[in-house]
């Protein structure tokens, strides 16, 4: 019986020990894997300059023409985006001069923020 109390007390000072290490508690603080998800989301992506060209509502895809997009390495080009947040499409209109934010989401050429640019 004293074995069993002596092994439980070893596996549970053990678990808070990891869980110090992970940089939380055993109970309450989120793994460190949450910490990484957290710093990769908070990264921003550069914005790239662009024109609407045409607007799918219902596919909540976008056609941009538009300038260089450093993170994607990708040259000036006319070309189709899915839109992260569907609600950003009743924003746009054809002819907009936007500012954009665009990253590869699963395989997926997506377009995450856009702001549209005051004309003057």
């Amino acid at each position: 019986m004293k074995n069993i109390y002596g092994v439980l007390s070893v596996v549970i000072l053990s678990a808070s020990s990891v869980a110090a290490l992970a940089g939380g508690d055993a109970v309450n603080t989120p793994p460190i894997e949450a910490k990484a998800v957290a710093e990769k989301t908070s990264t921003s992506v550069p914005m790239s300059e662009g024109e609407i060209k045409k607007i799918d509502k219902e596919a909540g895809k976008v056609t941009i023409k538009h300038g260089e997009i450093k993170n994607l390495d990708m040259p000036p080009m006319t070309m189709v985006f899915r839109i992260k947040d569907a609600a950003l499409l009743d924003m746009l209109k054809v002819g907009d001069k936007i500012n954009f934010a665009a990253d590869n989401i699963n395989g997926k050429l997506t377009v995450t923020q856009v702001e549209v640019s005051e004309v003057k």
